[in-house]
């Protein structure tokens, strides 16, 4: 960091380099309190940022329910400063929507502490309640195996097998959201869903062909294919899930994902990155929940990115899962009919909003 000299800066040095100090050691976790007031305003770049980390406009601070209990509700995000666009309309969706929005605490997974990504989120959500924890990426370094799509081969994307090492012991449930979705509906009612004696619960697909998920190389081994003997495997999207984190730990589900990706390493059984090795250990025994609450497949597949239209029935979340991402699109003049539905919850502020003003 560049330091202004004594003479341009209107600070006593030993001044200057405590308040510069105390800002560095300020504890990443960050809990606010509920205010009925609404503040908008104009966020400025902090002075440490790098052209890596958007600008974004400050979010209106929710008070939707007149009485609000002390229950919290647990969502981890992974942090990533690709797609903290992503992020932020996400968060401001769920907070829009829900009912007591103080409710909600974020537990955020990043590859690093970067500053100026946590000061873009203290800055973008004043009251919001979040911690990021740092998801040590050499954990799965040696054991990805190259996929259809780049983005998939990433560590970060990972991070949700080790949610449960991750985040505090006290924290016996979690919901889990990648970054290219919206809630439109209260996250309360996800949150509540009834897991019975299940590890996860998500909206289940039976109808996908199934086989497509894993080569030739599994359907012709017997011993690989019995797998799924005596359960019925259906695909499930790991972009949203209700986690009993106590039964993952007890279960040593963490280990289970990991065994799979060994045989990975050594077979080629699958073609994409971390969804096929939660298919093997858990399709067919999870707590199957309405597809209202996940809306997938709105970026298209995972090669082209081609426009997809909604699937008919309720909704309550839009995932943009896929290659096409919605702030891409919108920003290269050429958005899918569906990219319009995640601009509301746009928080970016770009040069151009910065020229016009």
């Amino acid at each position: 960091m560049a330091f202004t000299s004594p003479s341009r800066f209107p600070l006593p040095l030993p001044l200057f380099i405590g308040i510069i100090s105390f800002i560095l050691l300020h504890p990443i976790s960050t809990t606010t309190s509920s205010t009925a007031g609404i503040r908008l305003g104009v966020i400025r770049k902090p002075s440490t940022s790098t052209d890596h980390v958007p600008v974004f406009r400050e979010a209106p601070a929710f008070r939707n329910g007149d009485t609000c209990d002390t229950n919290t509700i647990h969502v981890s995000m992974t942090l990533d400063a690709n797609y903290l666009r992503g992020t932020m309309a996400a968060v401001l969706s769920i907070l829009q929507h829900s009912t007591c929005p103080e409710n909600v605490a974020f537990h955020f997974l990043s590859a690093r502490f970067d500053l100026d990504v946590i000061t873009s989120i203290r800055s973008t959500f004043p009251y919001l309640n979040f911690k990021v924890y740092r998801f040590d990426s050499n954990r799965v370094r040696g054991k990805i195996s190259k996929s259809i799509r780049q983005a998939l081969d990433q560590p970060l994307n990972y991070a949700r097998i080790y949610l449960a090492d991750i985040i505090p012991a006290d924290v016996g449930r979690i919901i889990y959201l990648d970054s290219d979705l919206v809630m439109v509906d209260d996250i309360a009612k996800l949150w509540g869903v009834d897991l019975g004696d299940k590890v996860v619960a998500a909206p289940e697909y039976c109808h996908a062909n199934f086989t497509e998920y894993f080569t030739e190389s599994f359907w012709s081994d017997r011993e690989l294919e019995s797998t799924f003997e005596g359960r019925k495997p259906c695909y499930f999207n790991t972009g949203v899930m209700v986690v009993d984190v106590d039964r993952w730990r007890q279960g040593g589900y963490t280990q289970k994902v990991e065994d799979w990706m060994a045989v990975q390493k050594q077979k080629r059984i699958y073609h994409l990155g971390s969804l096929p090795p939660f298919l093997l250990v858990l399709a067919g025994n999870i707590k199957a929940i309405d597809h209202r609450w996940n809306q997938h497949g709105l970026g298209g597949d995972n090669l082209k990115g081609k426009c997809r239209g909604l699937h008919p029935g309720p909704i309550s979340l839009l995932h943009w899962s896929g290659k096409g991402k919605p702030w891409l699109r919108l920003d290269s003049r050429k958005p899918c009919t569906v990219d319009h539905l995640w601009a509301p919850y746009d928080l970016y502020r770009s040069s151009t909003t910065f020229l016009e003003e």
